[in-house]
């Protein structure tokens, strides 16, 4: 009970991120792809930026980070990147 609460958390506050250039959320946009929460508190997330030269995807990186760190139970977060030209980079920053 206590994980799927959680996850329930953490999906709410994915809703609250906005894509500046659209003003969409970025679970609208798609642009997290996966979610999954060890039992431990360890979360993973799949993030996905809308285009492989996305100007702003250190920027949403960056919030996700904050917000989903922010959640009570959430002990580590892992930002795994895919369809982004720096995605070894930024995932380098962002999983400090």
């Amino acid at each position: 009970m206590e994980k799927e609460l959680l996850e329930n958390d953490i999906q709410t506050a994915l809703t609250e991120i906005v894509d500046p250039e659209t003003r969409l959320s970025i679970m609208r946009m798609g642009i997290v792809r996966g979610v999954s929460i060890n039992d431990d508190g360890t979360v993973n997330l799949i993030f996905r930026p809308s285009s492989p030269a996305c100007p702003m995807a250190y920027a949403l990186a960056g919030a996700i980070k904050n917000k989903i760190e922010s959640i009570p139970g959430v002990k580590s977060l892992f930002i795994s990147v895919e369809n982004f030209s720096r995605a070894k980079h930024l995932e380098e920053v962002v999983n400090v």
